[in-house]
């Protein structure tokens, strides 16, 4: 019996929203530093996406960030997936992680048609 099947209410993650923050690290690394790993960080980025772990890439309008809508199932994907990335590696970035899936209580209202 699926998880669905045991509990109506019960979601499955499909994607993961990362909301990533330079952090005090980030703020003291020298200028020209920072813009060399971030001349690796781009492309590396780019190929997360083309290889489609990341759907959506947002910037935050304060520029202490970025927001990525990720096609992973589960948390521990996308933590070792934007860990890898050099603004990971290099201890600059951290991520707020947030599984998210379809709305599953909806699934009460068919129940009820």
């Amino acid at each position: 019996m699926s998880t669905q099947e045991q509990n109506p209410l019960a979601i499955a993650i499909s994607k993961v929203i990362a909301i990533g923050s330079l952090n005090e690290k980030a703020l003291q690394t020298d200028k020209a530093e920072r813009f060399a790993i971030l001349q690796r960080e781009v492309p590396a980025t780019v190929q997360l996406y083309l290889g489609g772990k990341i759907d959506n890439w947002f910037a935050k309008v304060d520029g202490t960030g970025v927001i990525f809508i990720m096609n992973v199932t589960t948390v521990e994907e996308a933590h070792t997936l934007l860990e890898a990335l050099p603004l990971g590696v290099a201890g600059l970035m951290e991520f707020n992680l947030i599984p998210v899936g379809p709305l599953s209580p909806l699934r009460l209202l068919l129940n009820q048609a």
